[in-house]
């Protein structure tokens, strides 16, 4: 039955980043960036949704933990069989940043009341006079 409201909690590791410097790891050097997207879908119909997420971001650099920034992502979700979603985002940071954030997110186990999903998102960000970046990461998480 529609309109459906569902509820997410994940985790997004992010892989690395490209930008005209090249290739950062996020496993490279001693810091490291770890995200804890949350939201909401309003599902419209088999086919069509729409997604509404906060995701704050925690960087370790130098042994000291800070939230280095909070991502507003709202976006429309593409709904396919067999679990499929693409999800095209909107990203405004918090550092000045701001972009699109296509994902790609597969359910990969159907509960009764949850499902746990993966996705990977790629991250473009312009703006606050840095380079265009694009980047990739690993989404793992549960909606309900």
């Amino acid at each position: 039955m529609y309109p459906r409201i569902v509820g997410y909690f994940s985790f997004t590791d992010p892989i690395g980043t490209w930008t005209k410097d090249g290739f950062k790891s996020n496993f490279d050097r001693n810091v490291y960036t770890i995200a804890f997207p949350f939201g909401m879908n309003i599902i419209k119909s088999d086919h069509f949704g729409v997604s509404f997420e906060i995701s704050p971001s925690i960087r370790t650099e130098k042994h000291i933990a800070k939230v280095n920034t909070v991502v507003f992502h709202p976006g429309a979700m593409f709904r396919f069989k067999h679990g499929f979603t693409f999800i095209s985002r909107v990203a405004f940071e918090t550092n000045g940043r701001f972009g699109v954030t296509p994902v790609f997110n597969q359910v990969v186990v159907r509960g009764k009341n949850v499902n746990f999903f993966a996705s990977v998102p790629v991250p473009v960000r312009f703006g606050n006079d840095q380079p265009t970046s694009i980047g990739t990461g690993l989404q793992l998480g549960v909606s309900f």
